[in-house]
């Protein structure tokens, strides 16, 4: 065999040996309708569109309406939940920070769950945010999935107001639990001052008895709480209650301390949501004015499938002498708390008395 024989040769063998056959079907964007096991899908459902909630003659702060949602929950890895807001055109944005936050109701108990909350921003709306504000909702998968009823809320007191559009990013794939249970353990969510009066004497229930089903494999407790009022005393740093006072609270499982909420410092003056017109940059006690409020997730690390055990949410001790100036001299907690239990069989719902 001559030089020029032997080259072509080995060129041939590297050539058919080494390619693939053109119907070989790549592991993404193949012609097979049938995803690979860790493939993802996403897809968006839109429900509140540019709906106006103001105060007044003809407006409402409260808006409820029915949407469906074409879901799965066995198949459903996350769920988030986008808040956009835009400034009505003919009177602007309102001029406040104000409490905010969205519902979904529970058809088998009847009862409405808050699943974000978010702040205003001071008269304007959130566009630097190309989506709005982002709540991971995963949680409720169990009940967004059908007809669902939601509602959206802002704690608004003037006929300007803002624009609310809501969207849902619904993410498919192998969740790590096929299925979730929640049941409300605290709800006092209605408005920022119907919240837990803080610093004086109240029957708001903050004690629950709470039973597991038997099928419970991972739980933990969602909490979503702000502060609000201007009461004295102030703190030594100068802050009123509880707008603005750092805190600690305690939660209790069967009397004793088991998870810590820290009120405190979230740099406001960070909030890509700016500039804004009012006093936006101090930092509240555990929220910002133009930005969701954190979801306090606490994690139950041994198995209390079946088990039953007493709740109870504790404030950081402090009292009202009420020598605020404010037209309003109480404080306030806005708190909703649930117990949230997944597993890979279907699941009663946790029981709270």
């Amino acid at each position: 065999m001559n030089f020029t024989t032997f080259i072509t040769l080995f060129l041939l063998i590297i050539f058919y040996g080494c390619s693939s056959s053109d119907d070989t079907p790549e592991k993404n964007g193949s012609s097979d309708d049938t995803p690979e096991k860790n493939d993802k899908h996403t897809y968006t459902i839109s429900t509140f569109q540019e709906e106006h909630h103001a105060f007044g003659e003809g407006f409402s702060q409260r808006i409820e309406k029915e949407f469906h949602f074409p879901t799965d929950p066995t198949k459903v890895e996350k769920i988030l939940m986008f808040v956009k807001l835009r400034c009505p055109e003919q009177s602007g944005c309102n001029a406040w920070d104000v409490f905010a936050n969205v519902k979904v109701k529970d058809p088998k108990r009847n009862k409405w769950f808050e699943i974000g909350r978010y702040i205003t921003p001071y008269g304007v709306d959130n566009s630097q945010l190309s989506r709005g504000f982002m709540i991971d909702v995963t949680d409720f998968k169990e009940i967004l999935t059908g007809d669902v009823n939601l509602m959206s809320f802002i704690e608004v007191w003037g006929n300007d107001g803002w624009l609310v559009s809501i969207d849902f990013d619904v993410i498919e794939g192998t969740p790590d639990y096929k299925y979730i249970s929640v049941a409300p353990i605290l709800d006092y969510t209605t408005n920022s001052l119907e919240g837990v009066p803080y610093g004086v004497e109240h029957d708001f229930e903050l004690k629950k008895n709470i039973t597991m089903p038997d099928e419970a494999e991972k739980s933990a407790l969602r909490t979503i709480i702000t502060g609000w009022g201007h009461a004295t005393p102030v703190d030594p740093d100068g802050r009123p209650c509880a707008e603005w006072c750092f805190r600690s609270h305690n939660i209790l499982i069967n009397n004793k301390t088991q998870f810590v909420h820290n009120m405190d410092a979230m740099g406001c003056d960070d909030n890509p949501v700016q500039p804004q017109y009012g006093n936006w940059e101090p930092d509240r006690a555990g929220w910002c004015p133009g930005m969701e409020v954190p979801i306090r997730k606490d994690y139950f690390t041994k198995d209390i499938s079946g088990e039953s055990f007493t709740f109870e949410y504790q404030f950081e001790e402090w009292s009202n002498n009420f020598q605020s100036e404010a037209d309003n001299p109480n404080a306030y907690y806005a708190i909703s708390t649930y117990i949230v239990v997944k597993s890979n069989s279907p699941i009663d719902m946790p029981l709270v008395e």
